[in-house]
């Protein structure tokens, strides 16, 4: 386990420490469950946002190939 030092604004860290109060859990346990929490929120972004973009690449490529196909001659 890594020991970390950080900066709370004073206003989170008496917020916290009323939570933790009321919660009855350890300050350490809450902290690690919160940067838990958020990793998983930005991996999430971090997902939607590599999909939308290749997303639109495919969108690209399937209007270029329609668009081929749409020229062809079947000879009906």
């Amino acid at each position: 386990m890594k020991t970390v030092s950080l900066k709370i604004d004073d206003s989170i860290f008496g917020e916290t420490e009323k939570i933790l109060a009321r919660i009855k859990k350890p300050r350490n346990r809450y902290i690690n469950e919160a940067i838990e929490h958020y990793n998983k929120v930005q991996r999430k972004q971090i997902l939607e946002e590599k999909l939308k973009k290749e997303s639109e690449v495919v969108k690209n490529d399937s209007m270029s190939v329609l668009k081929d196909f749409e020229g062809i001659d079947y000879g009906d």
